[in-house]
């Protein structure tokens, strides 16, 4: 499967159209308009709180930005409406122990709008997951049509049930008796280009109910190659009255104005972007209102790993040199993060290599301290830096995930 952007097009900032200053979902108001994709891996509480206090990393660059995480900063100031969980088994999660469904469904209040995403193929044990969910709080359930993962595919789940419209009819309807909250769904195109069936999945899920729509314009045989096709998003707005979500290459804040003004979506839907730039939403608050945005500089990356990090331990209630299972976890998800958010940072191949061979927390915090003091204060890249980073140009477009 191809999880990488393919020759990306590039946008200018269109004449009129601007990412919307909100929609709503049923009763829920998204202000504004951007909503972070559910990924698999990637938007646990951790992550998702983090992305909603990006904004505060320019304002702060000099101060504490571990306090500055902690502050009461709403998704509407950070510049994302709405967060997602990751997509959740709903097999697995009407199975499990209450006590162990709160791994997959934590979430704090200062979260909220949040919507949890499940994925399945049995509309009952959907609509008592989607239950389950809603007695959580959250705002609103989205039903994953979209993952093109062959693991998720050959439950029939994902992408995989975009053959059989007669099995998403029941699920809809099923779903939609079970719960009052909004019930949203995220799909692709179709199977493949013989198999396009977006048009007809939207206008099924207004008239059972749904609340909105989001459209990945990509195929599951596509996987995440080529160009996202928004003509079909375009043509998803024309059919139906419920909101729809943009999704695909939506890279910059050039590209969210660019989708809105070609396909007159009610909202865009960050993936892939938001792990390597934190910053997107808030750089795309600052688009639509000036037609300019704020670029990270090295100091901003620096809290942004280190705060990101000093997150994870606390989450896991760990000290920085802890040796537990919990602790070699939390180790693997720095690692996991730290190819994107060394993205575009002069020798940051070195970084990652320091993390990757760390074994506490307490080493990995020392291995970016030291990278970049030793940044900040100028200091060269020696010949295996130099190497490294050549080596990252070739490969910068080559990491992405399941969204």
């Amino acid at each position: 499967m191809k999880k990488y952007w393919d020759n990306p097009a590039q946008h200018s900032m269109p004449a009129h159209a601007r990412v919307p200053a909100e929609f709503s979902i049923g009763g829920v108001r998204i202000a504004p308009a951007t909503v972070l994709a559910p990924m698999a891996g990637v938007t646990d509480t951790v992550f998702r709180r983090f992305i909603r206090n990006a904004s505060a990393f320019a304002a702060n660059r000099e101060d504490n930005l571990a306090a500055a995480v902690e502050s009461a900063t709403s998704n509407q100031q950070s510049g994302c409406g709405l967060i997602m969980t990751e997509f959740t088994s709903a097999d697995g999660l009407s199975r499990m122990r209450e006590s162990k469904r709160k791994r997959y469904l934590t979430y704090y209040d200062d979260e909220h709008p949040i919507s949890a995403q499940l994925f399945g193929s049995n509309p009952q044990t959907l609509a008592e997951s989607a239950r389950i969910v809603q007695d959580a709080g959250f705002d609103a359930v989205d039903l994953n049509l979209g993952c093109p993962a062959k693991r998720v595919v050959s439950c029939n789940g994902g992408s995989g049930l975009l053959r059989d419209l007669p099995l998403i009819g029941r699920i809809f309807e099923t779903v939609r008796a079970a719960v009052t909250i909004p019930f949203t769904v995220k799909f692709r195109m179709g199977w493949n280009d013989q198999q396009i069936v977006c048009v007809d999945l939207a206008r099924l899920a207004e008239n059972s109910g749904l609340n909105a729509v989001a459209l990945h314009a990509r195929t599951r045989e596509d996987g995440y190659s080529g160009q996202a096709r928004w003509e079909y998003i375009a043509a998803v707005k024309d059919a139906v009255k419920i909101p729809v979500i943009g999704n695909g290459d939506i890279r910059t804040p050039e590209d969210a104005c660019a989708i809105v003004e070609k396909t007159g979506c009610d909202a865009v839907m960050i993936g892939r972007a938001a792990p390597a730039n934190p910053w997107i939403f808030r750089q795309m608050a600052q688009y639509t209102a000036t037609g300019s945005y704020d670029r990270p500089t090295e100091m901003d990356r620096y809290h942004m790993i280190r705060t990101y990090f000093l997150m994870l331990l606390e989450e896991g209630q760990l000290e920085a040199n802890a040796a537990t299972p919990i602790a070699r976890e939390c180790v693997g998800k720095m690692k996991q993060f730290a190819s994107w958010f060394t993205h575009g940072v002069p020798g940051g191949a070195v970084l990652r290599k320091a993390i990757y061979e760390a074994k506490t927390g307490e080493a990995v915090l020392n291995a970016v301290e030291q990278f970049f003091t030793a940044r900040i204060s100028g200091a060269p890249l020696d010949e295996a830096a130099e190497q490294a980073q050549a080596e990252d140009e070739i490969l910068a477009s080559t990491a992405a995930y399941c969204d």
